[in-house]
């Protein structure tokens, strides 16, 4: 079904006004680096919160785990209950408060500058800002995708069209406006998203009879379940898959825990922290924040399974059948165009974009920063001023683009699943240890984030076979798709490097309690 066209247009035009409109206040504010990196650190509470929501929930989490949850089912909630528990409660209590402390006193703008600053190691930065340079843009271009997948299907419009001005949109104010900028087309959007999946829910009920009698429909259709999936342990779309089978591992290790854990250390988050003025403001956000979550996670995985019911009633199908040529990232974009009404697909469009250019804007933002501040000016003799952030961030959205453009088909949510893994393998036990350490040891910090973050390639590329078997160099190298048999190919790569990381630490802090120097133990290992 297209959208009125004129309908679409208007509404649209006037988003993009009040988003440029917030842009310029934001380009207007913007005087001084701390403005352009950490937003003068005065933003209000009610801001950070939907700022921070609205950047942690992104089409990623509507479009790809929405489709997901279509083809898995509603096994993913889990996922919304980590989302709360760690992404909002730990996070803004546990590692927020001290954060903001911290960042505020060292007087840092960047996660990689905090980390530098904490450990007095211009390597911490480096290293910590190669981390993210490398492997954000995957997210990066997995946003983008979803965002350009449902504006084509949604407009019958070429999606290389769609990529490159759905891009070219987010950049202008980012580049310009900075981080103020940012987080006030954040809260913006993040409201819209809030309407929009609120709605999406209630029509979703209606449309299928109620709540009892369409969760009654979805767990009668255990029958149905296609035999590659029953194969993978799969039980039906209203249970958990049989305990330790493929399936079961890729939805906990992969799906739950590396999203559910990795936003603890997401760089483009952790920097929200240090754009208040007092931990108050963060207490505040907590309200904000959780019920956000709640509703945004909660409906995209709720609303996913049930697709699985409209499909079948309506085509004889179930939704995995239902999507185009296979992709599960079109199962959503299918669903929203084929059962709502006009008015509506425009909203959750709408939607759907606010989800996209609030997630994107700081990515772009991390990014530009993490190359242009931390690892560009580390290495050459630019001074620290906006000038090369903005050239930089101008770099990494292009190349963010063109890996859009060559990513496969059903790539979002196993792109944020990988970057949020690598995230907390390479930063987290060091970001925890610089936290609540009342002297971190440096040898710690680096041994934790080099055994992290290589484990977590290691075992991306011999091993896990979504990835390894994609790259082909564990066949190259060994002549095996894998170095190690099932189930261990579906392991995510977080369960192995996270603790790797984590002992790789421990080991680091006891060797510098015990005064152990650097060159025995190096000759030791």
């Amino acid at each position: 079904m297209a959208v009125d066209t004129g309908l679409f247009v208007a509404i649209t035009l006037a988003y993009l006004v009040i988003i440029i409109g917030l842009g310029y206040l934001g380009y207007r504010q913007t005087k001084e680096n701390d403005d352009y990196m950490v937003a003068g650190r005065k933003i209000h509470p009610v801001i950070l919160a939907l700022s921070y929501g609205a950047t942690f929930i992104s089409t990623s989490a509507i479009v790809g785990f929405g489709g997901v949850a279509a083809q898995l089912g509603m096994g993913m909630i889990w996922l919304t209950v980590l989302n709360i528990g760690l992404g909002v409660l730990i996070a803004f209590v546990v590692f927020g408060k001290r954060t903001r402390e911290i960042g505020h006193k060292l007087r840092a703008v960047t996660f990689p500058d905090l980390m530098g600053k904490c450990y007095g190691s211009p390597f911490m930065q480096y290293a910590a800002g190669l981390v993210i340079v490398v492997g954000m843009p995957l997210y990066t271009a997995a946003i983008l995708i979803g965002g350009a997948q449902f504006i084509t299907s949604t407009l019958q419009i070429p999606y290389n069209t769609s990529l490159i001005g759905f891009a070219a949109i987010v950049a202008l104010y980012v580049v310009l406006g900075g981080l103020i900028a940012v987080m006030y087309t954040d809260a913006l959007q993040g409201g819209i998203m809030f309407v929009g999946m609120t709605i999406l829910l209630a029509l979703t009920y209606v449309q299928l009879g109620g709540v009892i009698e369409t969760n009654t429909a979805l767990a009668g259709m255990s029958d149905l379940v296609p035999q590659a999936l029953a194969a993978g342990g799969m039980t039906g779309w209203a249970s958990m898959p049989a305990f330790g089978s493929s399936i079961w591992l890729t939805l906990v290790t992969t799906l739950v825990l590396g999203v559910g854990i990795g936003v603890l250390a997401q760089p483009q988050l952790v920097v929200r922290f240090m754009t208040v003025k007092d931990n108050q403001a963060l207490n505040r956000a907590v309200l904000v924040g959780g019920p956000f979550i709640l509703m945004m996670t909660g409906v995209a995985f709720t609303v996913g399974a049930l697709t699985n019911v409209y499909f079948y009633r309506t085509q004889g199908v179930i939704a995995l059948q239902a999507a185009t040529e296979g992709n599960v990232d079109t199962i959503i974009p299918n669903f929203i165009n084929a059962s709502m009404p006009d008015l509506f697909v425009v909203v959750f469009m709408l939607a759907l974009l606010a989800a996209a250019m609030s997630t994107l804007s700081s990515l772009f933002h991390t990014m530009g920063t993490s190359l242009g501040f931390d690892v560009v000016r580390r290495t050459g003799s630019q001074r620290a001023s906006m000038r090369p952030i903005q050239v930089a961030t101008v770099v990494m959205i292009v190349v963010s683009v063109i890996l859009a453009f060559i990513m496969p088909g059903s790539i979002i949510a196993r792109a944020t699943a990988m970057f949020m893994g690598l995230c907390a393998s390479a930063f987290l036990p060091a970001y925890a240890h610089a936290m609540y350490s009342s002297k971190p040891s440096l040898r710690a910090a680096k041994m934790s984030l080099v055994v992290g973050a290589t484990a977590w390639f290691v075992w991306t590329a011999f091993v896990h076979i979504k990835e390894s078997g994609a790259l082909g160099l564990s066949d190259l190298l060994f002549g095996v798709p894998a170095v190690l048999p099932m189930p261990w190919q579906v392991v995510d790569p977080l369960v192995i490097a996270l603790p790797l990381s984590t002992a790789a630490l421990m080991v680091g802090w006891v060797l510098d309690r015990y005064g152990v120097p650097a060159e025995k133990a190096a000759e030791a290992a």
